[in-house]
């Protein structure tokens, strides 16, 4: 069985008859796949993976994102298709570069101190709350789609008390890519790494019996409904909120003095 699980590793097609094509088929399109394909994408996209190197194998993979192996194939089969992966036989999947690599890439000093997490938060204030705005206004279905795959990562983590960086931020990034706005994207996407920093400390301070991880979840939730319901006020409001809890509930209330 071992031998058989290793053949059919990282994409290999399953042996006629075996059950998990049977799987597979079911699989296809359900909204788990659109999840998984969704945050390989946010990391393909932001460089977590770099041109030419090999994704995680299928049972890491499942492993990871707490799905079947079918599920993995199918969203692996997805980015294939997109030219977003290629496969190399008995090798892996592994990611393909694009013409947008050439490109020079926004960028920001690194976070060197606790003043320069706080300095992140105060410029995410200044324009998270407009992605919220605008997506609200121009989200079409597939944007949306992939604000509901980030949301459901999030919440299947805050069922199983943890706290996912990599699904708080794919949510974040989905709502400025609704806005579609290049602009808001890419600065996005230049503030991963920045980002993570701040919900790593974010999601140390919510673990606990305080409940904190399903107040912030429900705080996620009231943003996405409000650009559901293309409510862009209410959107911009709750996003800033949301921004300002999570900033005070990391440095506790206190505000570091930035002039110095």
């Amino acid at each position: 069985m071992e031998s058989r699980d290793r053949g059919m590793e990282d994409g290999a097609s399953p042996m006629p008859g075996d059950g998990e094509g049977h799987t597979a088929a079911r699989a296809r399109h359900t909204p788990l796949v659109q999840r998984v394909y969704q945050l390989l994408l946010t990391q393909i996209s932001a460089g977590d993976y770099q041109p030419n190197e090999r994704l995680p194998g299928e049972n890491e993979l499942a492993t990871r994102f707490q799905v079947s192996r079918p599920i993995v194939r199918e969203a692996l089969r997805r980015l294939r298709d997109e030219g977003m992966i290629y496969s190399r036989q008995g090798a892996g999947s592994f990611v393909r570069a694009t013409v947008e690599e050439s490109r020079p890439l926004l960028g920001y000093a690194p976070v060197e101190t606790i003043a320069d997490i706080q300095r992140c938060y105060e410029f995410r204030l200044t324009i998270e709350p407009d992605h919220a705005y605008h997506a609200a206004l121009r989200w079409n279905d597939a944007a949306l789609s992939n604000i509901v795959s980030a949301l459901d990562l999030m919440a299947d983590a805050t069922h199983a008390h943890r706290h996912r960086d990599d699904a708080d931020f794919a949510f974040h990034a989905a709502i400025a890519d609704a806005a579609n706005n290049h602009y808001y994207a890419s600065s996005m996407q230049a503030l991963k790494d920045h980002i993570a920093v701040g919900m790593k400390f974010h999601g140390s301070s919510l673990l606990g019996p305080s409940g904190g991880l399903s107040h912030v979840l429900e705080e996620h939730r009231g943003i996405f409904e409000a650009i559901r319901c293309r409510d862009a006020d209410t959107a911009r409001a709750r996003m800033r909120r949301h921004l300002e809890g999570s900033r005070d509930r990391v440095f506790e209330g206190r505000v570091l003095d930035l002039s110095l």
